[in-house]
């Protein structure tokens, strides 16, 4: 059931490989808890041997996020016994999961962004892919997934946009602006035809290559990001989803609507988008500089 289950989030669902571990790391772990203690089959148990794992997992140091997570994960899973007439009930749902510290995104600031691109040296191969590569998660505020996903015929560039195949193999356009634009077409106009000529596949439809000739991994474009961050000597850790969150505050803090950046970022719910309406430091900075009445009285 688990094999059908993982096949279920790959050809349906259209989940990530990093999701995929995880629901899978999730499973085998529950499943572990119920044989070392005796407890029944996966589709005989009750809700108290939930709150049981819950207990568990909190006496094992795991923080709320990560029992959330995995409770999200086994939530899935029995849903999906249920949908193959396994189970009658899914016990997962009747336990709540912990509550979550709520904390706001990450972001970079515009120096920050600046001092990233003018770190990449665009005369090597792998310089402009790590270009296009900067200028699609920052400007299109997609997912570290679903770049890796991108082939060569996602890209329009007479139309100026790109197509996105996201969660739940739902479909989205993206704008691309001049800049994106120019990386994307010197990387794949020139860079790409280098490292593609190193591997075995000459006819590898992806768009992002590693120095090998094959297809770019989520860790991999991880490995990159830490790699710029070094070069342009910034003190902080970049991750793909803190360039998307940066992405998404900019668009808000200069105005745009929720729906739209919604709709740039995929989300299924307007909820998940509203956590970016948080003030930055710098749009909070200006707007007391510009209201305050004793900052303004000191002018006069």
């Amino acid at each position: 059931m688990i094999s059908a289950f993982i096949n279920y989030l790959k050809t349906e669902r259209n989940y990530s490989p990093y999701t995929i571990l995880n629901y899978t790391n999730d499973i085998h772990e529950f499943i572990e808890y119920l044989d070392s203690n005796h407890f029944p089959r996966y589709d005989a148990i009750k809700s108290n041997i939930i709150r049981y794992y819950v207990s568990f997992l909190s006496d094992k140091g795991y923080k709320s996020r990560s029992i959330a997570r995995k409770m999200s994960s086994l939530r899935s899973f029995y849903r999906f016994l249920m949908m193959e007439g396994i189970v009658a009930t899914n016990v997962f749902s009747e336990i709540s999961s912990p509550k979550l510290e709520k904390s706001l995104p990450k972001f970079l600031y515009f120096e920050e962004l600046d001092q990233l691109f003018e770190s990449i040296n665009t005369n090597t191969p792998l310089g402009k892919r790590n270009m296009a590569i900067l200028e699609l998660l920052y400007g299109t505020g997609m997912r570290v997934s679903e770049l890796c996903g991108l082939k060569i015929q996602d890209f329009d560039f007479y139309n100026n946009q790109l197509i996105v195949l996201g969660k739940g193999r739902k479909e989205r356009y993206l704008p691309m602006y001049e800049h994106m634009k120019n990386a994307l077409q010197d990387y794949l106009q020139s860079a790409r035809i280098v490292l593609l000529a190193k591997g075995n596949n000459s006819e590898n439809p992806y768009a992002f290559l590693n120095y090998r000739g094959t297809e770019l991994t989520q860790r991999g474009i991880r490995i990159i990001l830490n790699q710029i961050t070094d070069q342009a000597a910034l003190q902080i850790k970049i991750s793909p989803h803190m360039l998307r969150h940066s992405f998404a505050t900019h668009l808000i803090d200069h105005g745009a609507d929720l729906r739209s950046v919604q709709e740039l970022l995929g989300h299924e719910n307007l909820s998940t988008t509203q956590i970016y309406t948080h003030v930055s430091k710098d749009t909070l900075k200006e707007a007391y500089q510009k209201f305050f009445p004793r900052n303004k009285k000191g002018d006069e």
